[in-house]
């Protein structure tokens, strides 16, 4: 008599929350069962695993059934990553093991990814096998997918934040005078402020990848706005929004936040960009250059992100998610391990971890916006920013009280 090994899929979730998560573990679990495989749903990611800690739950068509259509993840969450000890990672290994679990699924962005793919590893290291793959989630955009498929519930993000835009573009016109600065989430990559900024309709967007230069000065940022706004009001309209992408914040040189007397060292030294407050900075500045040139304005930044994560997905993300998971079972039940889940031209398309690496960090390659594709030259055309030509334009260097020599010699410098 043969003897068969119970096939165990684990789900473990990792990062921060994106639309169309339950959606992912809906179709993971409804696939697998329909193939007799059990399915362990994993609480906090794999902070639990890695103090040796079995807490799960055996999910059933019951537990799944319709919690595609909601926000959130019934598995909750965590960003404790085992790579960083191999005791942790083994104590990970160790747990699955005990289960009994034979395949893993788990849904995250890069880091999760790269944890994910060193699991697999370990496993096979201590004789072991753990198929595993990965459903790419971020609401940021930033996994390197195919050209123009996006991350699972950016586009859930993308329409919820063009409707907070939408709604503080009135109030601004309502109010007059009155100027928003969104500071939209995205630490690497500025896809969601580009895209929200874009279905919006934003005066101006700033994104990092526009700043060629690793390290660029406060007030190169603050010069967009400013001439932004000064653009604008020529044409009889002191009001607006201007998102700013937060990645930006980590493109300012060290010396600009030591002047403002906004820096936090921790222990190596290094800023922590948590304890900053972009927004704040941005509109102290502004807000003292415009009155320098004699407009008055009232500026209020605004962060948009966290209120995006976990708000029930789209029609498009639940149709995406719940393909995702699905293709993930096929992956596993064909034998397959060690890739990242992808849709592309209506097919499955594995995209192996070793593939996907960063070959200076190693770690998952991270998607930016391309500045010369399309998508960005549209999005740029509709925005109302300072152009090369706007130096020659004696109107608006009288709105900034210069001659246009002057004018043309001080923000030259924008378009090196």
């Amino acid at each position: 008599m043969v003897n068969s090994v119970k096939n165990v899929v684990a789900i473990v979730c990792g990062g921060g929350p994106a639309p169309g998560i339950n959606s992912v573990i809906s179709s993971v679990t409804l696939e697998a069962k329909k193939h007799g495989w059990d399915v362990l749903g994993i609480y906090d990611g794999f902070s639990r695993l890695a103090k040796g800690e079995k807490k799960f739950i055996n999910l059933t068509y019951d537990d799944v059934s319709r919690i595609h259509l909601t926000g959130g993840c019934i598995l909750q969450m965590s960003r404790f990553n085992p790579t960083k000890k191999e005791a942790d990672l083994k104590k990970v290994v160790d747990t699955l093991t005990e289960l009994g679990v034979t395949h893993l699924v788990t849904i995250g962005g890069d880091d999760t990814a790269f944890s994910s793919a060193k699991v697999a590893e370990y496993a096979k290291s201590c004789g072991r096998t753990i198929n595993v793959v990965h459903v790419p989630k971020t609401i940021d955009n930033d996994l390197p997918l195919p050209p123009g498929l996006p991350t699972f519930g950016f586009e859930t993000a993308r329409a919820m934040g063009t409707m907070e835009i939408e709604n503080l573009m009135e109030d601004a016109r309502t109010t007059n005078n009155r100027w928003y600065f969104v500071i939209a989430m995205g630490r690497t990559a500025g896809h969601l402020a580009l895209g929200m900024g874009r279905s919006a309709g934003a005066i101006i967007t700033i994104i990092p990848e526009e700043f060629e230069k690793p390290k660029i000065r406060l007030q190169q940022v603050v010069d967009l706005l400013v001439s932004s706004m000064v653009k604008r009001y020529l044409t009889g309209r002191n009001y607006g929004v201007a998102v700013i992408a937060e990645g930006v914040l980590e493109k300012i040189a060290t010396e600009d936040f030591a002047l403002l007397g906004e820096i936090c060292l921790d222990e190596h030294g290094h800023i922590r960009y948590s304890e900053l407050d972009f927004g704040e900075m941005l509109k102290k500045t502004v807000s003292a250059a415009m009155q320098k040139i004699g407009m008055k304005v009232t500026v209020v930044d605004k962060e948009i992100g966290y209120e995006l994560r976990c708000a029930p997905p789209i029609s498009y993300d639940i149709d995406y998610t719940r393909s995702l998971g699905y293709e993930a079972v096929q992956f596993l039940l064909g034998g397959g391990t060690g890739a990242m889940i992808a849709l592309q031209e209506n097919e499955a398309v594995p995209l192996y971890f070793e593939d996907l690496k960063d070959p200076k960090t190693g770690k998952t390659r991270v998607r930016r916006v391309q500045i010369n594709s399309i998508n960005y030259k549209i999005a740029r055309g509709f925005m109302l920013r300072l152009e090369k030509e706007d130096l020659e334009d004696p109107g608006i260097a009288n709105a900034y009280k210069m001659n246009v020599n002057d004018f043309k010699k001080r923000y030259q410098y924008l378009f090196n």
